[in-house]
């Protein structure tokens, strides 16, 4: 009795809810996510050196290299990205292609290993030839794969394993940008769709661990190195409206220019090592005139806000940059388009700071401040997450006066770009991959949230027996049945903890001496309208179902937790008004 007395005090101190085990999970997620996307880092420098015998920066070593080997560096790399896909179908066959925003939206959060690791190999050999697109792409996908297997290793429940694989996302975003917040509000605002702290607190945590380790492991250095940004005049504010236009009505064109060549591309008779050597020599012959096409843009995007280039240059080198990515993406490489839509942003507003600033020198700052803004803005015309942009250039800069200029133009672009086009760069997408339209509300019953079983004791187990359970289970209410499994009641922590000092007493008890048979309990036909109901009259954190209100034989149990994240995410609002005729 002593040690069952230590081990249900033990058990009381450490067992955390389902949501605080959630949170335990995100920090896992996101220390993982930190370390394999610095795996990721280094495989690119290796690939780099094994290709061109350099190391370092894309748009330097293309500097470095003769022309015949600047054409013949992408060239190869996209033959060899498209082999990996093909070689890899023959290892996946019968598996689904998942990312991790579908499995997140439209799917149960399983992402396939192999899969997401032919796509990844894919992207790492594009990318560290020198193909003209981001590498936070594979960095995500891994990071949510890896929470998406630990997830299913630990048995979490379908809206659990989501949460745990957005988490993943979000920390491989912190990881790759250095930015945790950004992560954050990039799944929460992109992905989920929602800021509600039942998901976005685990978000937040992983996001933060997956920063801290990157920055103890590789450095705190922020992605882009940038001045100090000042507002000279509030008549400033006109110019940035301005550039809230500007990329607003240009981000459309870019996702339809991204969008047309996935098109032309697809309508080569090609095998697709064919079509991604293909993309690699276009991206080859580009550089040929323009070397700074290879890589993500990051390096250009830098020089740029330190003052180096002069508009005419800038143009040029975005209009190359512009058909190196469309080459790029629609040949079917496998990456992100997150840092070149920051280049497109930068450029754009670099070259209208250079227009204006010359005409009213003492009322505008330099090229450089509309550069940092025309980063955000572009963002936020192309993935329509204005709140994202705002906060992951303000972790960029960490200056508030920022902060102003760069609302204006990220919500003016954010309503000039879908007013111009209703879907982001991410909406196709997923438009493609949904097979069924999600089920509003009123349709979901306990059924399909339902788990198939709920710790329980027998109605004439000893005390010793049902002080056993909570030491073994990490719950606060243990389910009585009977022979035949009718289910009688609860029996609650805090019930037995004041039988545990007296041990004559204790040896007395049984299970129906301690069982509360007030607990409200559901049926799989209930809907988790009833059930959400039935939890605002009950302390749990879950309810016990049976099979009918009759019989009460237990068939399983339902989760606070899952109903909250299901109310928050999994539900299709539009179809829940129509469902009621609003």
């Amino acid at each position: 009795m002593r040690w069952l007395r230590w081990g249900v005090r033990l058990a009381g101190w450490i067992r955390p809810r389902e949501l605080q085990a959630t949170l335990l999970w995100a920090g896992l997620v996101g220390f993982l996510g930190g370390l394999i996307s610095l795996g990721f880092r280094q495989a690119i420098h290796g690939v780099q050196w094994l290709l061109t015998g350099h190391s370092g920066s894309l748009v330097q070593i293309a500097l470095d290299l003769p022309p015949w080997q600047r054409l013949l560096v992408p060239t190869v790399g996209g033959l060899l990205a498209g082999l990996a896909l093909q070689l890899g179908a023959r290892l996946t066959r019968g598996q689904p292609s998942t990312d991790f925003m579908e499995a997140v939206v439209v799917g149960d959060g399983i992402i396939r290993s192999r899969s997401s690791v032919v796509k990844s190999v894919s992207s790492l050999l594009t990318i560290a030839s020198g193909g003209s697109i981001g590498r936070e792409g594979p960095m995500v996908q891994l990071a949510a794969m890896l929470a998406s297997w630990l997830g299913r290793l630990t048995g979490l429940s379908t809206a659990r394993l989501r949460l745990l694989v957005a988490c993943g996302a979000a920390a491989g975003i912190a990881a790759a940008y250095n930015a945790p917040i950004a992560g954050s509000l990039f799944v929460a605002e992109i992905v989920l769709g929602s800021i509600a702290m039942e998901s976005f607190g685990p978000l937040v945590f992983a996001a933060v661990i997956s920063a801290l380790t990157c920055r103890q492991l590789f450095g705190a250095d922020p992605v882009f190195r940038t001045s100090a940004f000042q507002l000279v005049s509030p008549w400033e504010v006109v110019p940035y409206l301005g550039l809230g236009i500007m990329t607003g009505v240009a981000a459309p064109w870019f996702l339809r220019l991204l969008r047309g060549s996935e098109k032309l591309f697809a309508a080569l008779p090609l095998p697709p090592f064919a079509r991604l050597g293909l993309g690699g020599l276009l991206v080859g012959s580009i550089s040929l005139h323009t070397p700074q096409v290879w890589g993500n843009g990051d390096t250009v995007v830098n020089s740029i806000l330190l003052g180096e280039w002069l508009w005419p240059s800038i143009l040029v080198i975005l209009l190359a940059k512009l058909m190196a990515t469309t080459a790029t993406v629609g040949s079917g490489a496998v990456g992100g388009v997150f840092t070149p839509t920051l280049f497109m942003g930068a450029a754009l507003g670099c070259v209208l700071g250079q227009a204006v600033h010359p005409h009213w020198p003492d009322s505008t700052g330099g090229p450089q401040a509309y550069a940092l803004v025309g980063m955000g803005s572009f963002l936020a015309a192309t993935t329509r997450a204005p709140l994202m942009s705002i906060l992951m250039l303000f972790e960029m800069t960490l200056d508030y006066d920022i902060v102003l200029p760069l609302m204006l133009a990220c919500v003016t672009a954010f309503y000039t770009a879908r007013g111009i086009e209703k879907d982001s760069i991410y909406a196709a997408s997923l438009r493609r991959k949904q097979t069924a339209p999600p089920q509003p509300w009123s349709q979901l019953r306990v059924s399909d949230l339902m788990k198939p079983s709920f710790p329980c004791v027998p109605l004439t187990a000893p005390f010793t027996e049902v002080t056993k359970g909570f030491v073994n289970h990490p719950t606060d209410q243990l389910g009585v049945v009977t022979g035949d499994n009718q289910f009688c009641g609860v029996v609650w922590l805090h019930d037995v903890k004041a039988h545990l000092q007296d041990a004559e007493l204790g040896a007395l008890v049984t299970a129906s001496d301690l069982v509360r048979d007030g607990v409200p309990v559901l049926t799989p036909q209930r809907s988790l309208m009833e059930a959400m109901d039935q939890f605002t009259r009950h302390d749990g954190d879950q309810l016990p179902v049976v099979n009918n209100p009759d019989e009460r034989k237990l068939v399983g149990c339902i989760s606070k937790s899952d109903l909250l994240l299901t109310l928050a995410h999994g539900v299709d609002w539009e179809a829940e008004q129509s469902a009621n005729g609003e």
